[in-house]
């Protein structure tokens, strides 16, 4: 940690009872005052998603009500929503932060930024369109759905930028193949943000809309998408150290873990004013990337996300990733990027069906689902049942698509 990070942390710390009665009452037998080093710090409870909940509607502001100039909600649909309150300056620097996505990525104020994700109350929309307006870009806010209307604004008023869902990229990229238009779009770059996605489906969105991709991270929680985005130099996402500060813990005792090893994501905000979060567990999966990135940024990286601890399933005592699905599939030659996983107990055992997409003929399915079957039991020595179905057979997402359905309960 920066000597910098850490001064800032501790005066996050120095007042946060004071301004927080979430953290006053969280906090109630400890006394932040009293962090003097890392190891210290590293012993304050996690701050849960549960937590936030308990807090609805308005206990996590530390601002007077007046203050607040905006709410924003997580984008889960059960249970109690988490309502996160934003003042003028956090507003502010989300869309700094966004800009320098941007600006990460290449983008400039000469670009047209088509942006597809939802607006509302979820941060997806907004967000990118924030940042459009601070780097100076045209911003095109279209949002989800009526792909027909996507498609004729994009070639209408050349858009050169796509902020998406990776599952609706795919959805407007096959559109695209599908009506022959892709001599009229005018795309170089995509920001994609909201979901994991594989190697294998990243290469067909680039292909078919002939654009390099950005994977974009954020959390509402955490102002929103924009707080971390890949360079063009590589996959790992530089992140802003400078208005956040990130560890990295196993998810199982939450133990903080060395540089460079897996687990999940917990992040400190260091300069917001509306929801300040410490110590916050995302559920996301990576790890910090040590060393300097060959693009000569300063900002550190994370790797790109492995997926959420609360998206493992365990068959047969074995737990499963989406990723590990994708990779299976990003070395399957005839296999698509998409597939849907349904779990099934029968006859008192676990069964695991993964359909995946083809273009091959019928004739060599069978020769594709074993070498799927093979694959997957090389990395998580299990079997399954794989199905092979016709490109476009899987159902397409304006939003996150979901991929695993567990029918055992």
């Amino acid at each position: 940690m920066k000597s910098e990070t850490f001064e800032q942390i501790k005066q996050v710390l120095a007042t946060i009872k004071e301004k927080s009665p979430f953290y006053a009452q969280k906090y109630q037998a400890f006394e932040p005052r009293d962090v003097k080093t890392l190891e210290d710090f590293q012993q304050l409870p996690l701050t849960t998603k549960d937590d936030l909940r308990d807090a609805y509607p308005l206990g996590l502001a530390a601002v007077p009500t007046c203050e607040i100039v905006r709410i924003h909600s997580s984008s889960g649909t059960t249970g109690t929503p988490v309502i996160i309150p934003y003042t003028a300056q956090d507003v502010h620097d989300w869309a700094f932060m966004f800009k320098r996505c941007y600006e990460m990525a290449g983008i400039t104020r000469d670009d047209r930024i088509h942006i597809t994700p939802g607006y509302g109350l979820w941060t997806a929309g907004i967000g990118f369109q924030l940042g459009a307006e601070m780097l100076g870009a045209m911003a095109i806010p279209m949002g989800p759905g009526n792909t027909d209307k996507q498609l004729q604004m994009m070639m209408d008023l050349g858009s050169t930028v796509i902020g998406a869902t990776s599952s609706y990229a795919l959805l407007l990229a096959e559109t695209i193949a599908q009506r022959g238009i892709g001599d009229k779009i005018k795309l170089r770059k995509g920001v994609i943000g909201s979901e994991r996605w594989g190697e294998k489906m990243r290469s067909r969105i680039a292909n078919e809309l002939g654009v390099d991709l950005h994977d974009i991270y954020g959390l509402t929680e955490i102002y929103g998408p924009g707080i971390g985005i890949n360079c063009e130099a590589e996959t790992a996402m530089h992140y802003w150290d400078d208005f956040l500060y990130f560890e990295i813990i196993d998810p199982a005792t939450g133990a903080v873990l060395p540089e460079g090893e897996s687990g999940e994501l917990v992040i400190t905000t260091l300069k917001k004013e509306g929801a300040p979060l410490i110590r916050y567990r995302t559920h996301d999966l990576t790890r910090i990337v040590p060393g300097t990135c060959a693009c000569g940024s300063p900002y550190p990286r994370i790797e790109t996300l492995i997926g959420r601890s609360d998206d493992m399933i365990k068959v047969k005592g074995i737990n499963i990733f989406p990723a590990h699905i994708e990779e299976a599939l990003a070395v399957t030659e005839g296999a698509s990027s998409e597939y849907q996983v349904m779990i099934d107990h029968l006859d008192g055992k676990d069964i695991m069906t993964v359909f995946f997409e083809t273009g091959s003929p019928e004739e060599h399915r069978p020769y594709i689902e074993l070498a799927l079957n093979q694959a997957i039991k090389d990395k998580l020595a299990l079997s399954v049942v794989p199905k092979a179905v016709n490109l476009g057979d899987l159902p397409r997402s304006e939003k996150k698509s979901k991929r695993i359905f567990d029918n055992r309960y």
